[in-house]
């Protein structure tokens, strides 16, 4: 959700006042914000606003489309100085920021992550690799047969996909599914998946592009993006020799009617046709199809790692990831007390039941594949088996890049280690 912020939303109106004892004395928030590498971020969860939420005793669950204000200071932290719980600013909706009441502080901050950990479920997990996953397996299967190069390259990112998205369907998405008893229910995730669906961009989905939009480059400790790119230019290498074999020029990708009738699925399909989106309706280069299954591999592997495989270590603190909140967000300061925190988080067993669920998709299960990894051996050419062995090696390397670094780290960052990340969505 966050993104470099090049000028203040009108609808979140921070003062120099407010947030001036939280920059450096030779800063102004201006001054940051006009910097062609500012150090002001933002998260805007307006993607929220109005949505519907579950009724829990009687009474809906409260769901902040929050705005939070983040600065990045000279020793390189990444902090919260500013939040808005919502989107129209009033004497009922203040800006609440550091040197308010601490208990004030604790609580607006615990609503900020209730809206971040709704979005991460619902759309960075459940969508943006879940769904999609299930996107381009059913239009693999219908489109290519057995013996196509693009068969054989991607059906192994989308073992067990199908398998666990039904499942997710039943036990996640039913009725009395744990997503149920989170705070949008089963109706607000419909309609935050429309929401979504409908502004999601094919640009989105491509980590450089991603990046890059967002403005990010150059955060520093964002071992997501440093670890994320290097999967995608290795992947992306990988894609690129391998498919070379089989397209040496773009006449065969556009004569290709089996690819062209993929793509097309998962477009209309998919995407529900939106033109908006970039998504590619129809391929004419080599390099439109590189680009487009490095995407489909990172989505299926390395970006479903990212966001599945530490759940549990960001939400088994419930306060910290918390997927329910019970009472109406703080309106006025100096009145948040530790029993209205409290009162705030869900009951005991709801709880528990969101922990357990983080822990049972955080566990490593005996028969996962990881990324690079192609045991059916689908590819019999002497010169396909030697792309793999080199994609292996290549993945070999970057995660010794990855453990040295994490050596001398306090809080390690493993999730993009290449023997962690399984080559498929499968739980």
């Amino acid at each position: 959700m966050i993104r470099n912020c090049p000028h203040l939303p009108s609808n979140f109106p921070v003062t120099e006042e407010m947030v001036q004892p939280f920059l450096e004395a030779s800063t102004s928030l201006q001054q940051e914000i006009q910097a062609c590498k500012g150090k002001i971020f933002l998260c805007d969860y307006k993607s929220l606003e109005g949505l519907p939420t579950s009724v829990v005793e009687g009474k809906s669950l409260p769901l902040t489309a929050a705005l939070c204000l983040l600065y990045l200071d000279t020793a390189g932290t990444l902090k919260p100085i500013a939040i808005q719980l919502g989107q129209e600013p009033s004497e009922k909706c203040p800006i609440f920021v550091p040197s308010d009441p601490e208990l004030d502080w604790l609580l607006v901050m615990i609503f900020v992550k209730n809206a971040d950990s709704v979005i991460h479920q619902i759309i960075s997990h459940l969508m943006n690799t879940h769904l999609l996953a299930e996107v381009f397996a059913v239009a693999t299967m219908r489109h290519f047969p057995d013996v196509h190069p693009l068969y054989k390259l991607l059906t192994p990112h989308f073992r067990y996909t199908l398998q666990i998205n039904a499942a997710a369907r039943r036990v996640l998405l039913g009725p009395t599914g744990l997503l149920a008893k989170s705070t949008p229910g089963l109706e607000g995730i419909i309609e935050l998946l429309r929401r979504h669906l409908d502004e999601t961009t094919y640009s989105s989905l491509c980590l450089p592009d991603n990046i890059t939009e967002r403005g990010l480059q150059n955060i520093p400790n964002f071992y997501y993006r440093d670890d994320g790119l290097k999967l995608w230019t290795a992947i992306n290498r990988f894609v690129r020799a391998m498919l070379g074999l089989y397209y040496p020029t773009d006449d065969k990708v556009s004569g290709d009617a089996e690819l062209q009738r993929w793509i097309q699925d998962i477009f209309t399909k998919g995407f529900l046709g939106n033109s908006r989106s970039g998504m590619p309706e129809s391929f004419i280069t080599v390099e439109g199809v590189v680009k487009f299954v490095t995407m489909v591999i990172f989505t299926t592997s390395a970006q479903h790692a990212a966001v599945n495989s530490g759940q549990f270590d960001y939400y088994s603190w419930f306060p910290n990831s918390p997927l329910q909140l019970r009472k109406a967000p703080p309106t006025t300061k100096g009145l948040v007390t530790m029993d209205t925190i409290l009162e705030t988080l869900p009951n005991i067993g709801d709880t528990v039941a969101f922990i357990i669920s983080s822990l049972v998709l955080y566990k490593k299960y005996m028969d996962s594949v990881v990324l690079g990894s192609y045991p059916e051996e689908r590819f019999c050419e002497p010169a396909a088996k030697r792309i793999i062995e080199n994609f292996q090696e290549e993945l070999s390397s970057i995660e010794e890049r990855i453990i040295t670094r994490n050596a001398s780290l306090d809080v390690p960052y493993c999730y993009l280690q290449p023997s962690e990340i399984e080559n498929s969505v499968s739980i």
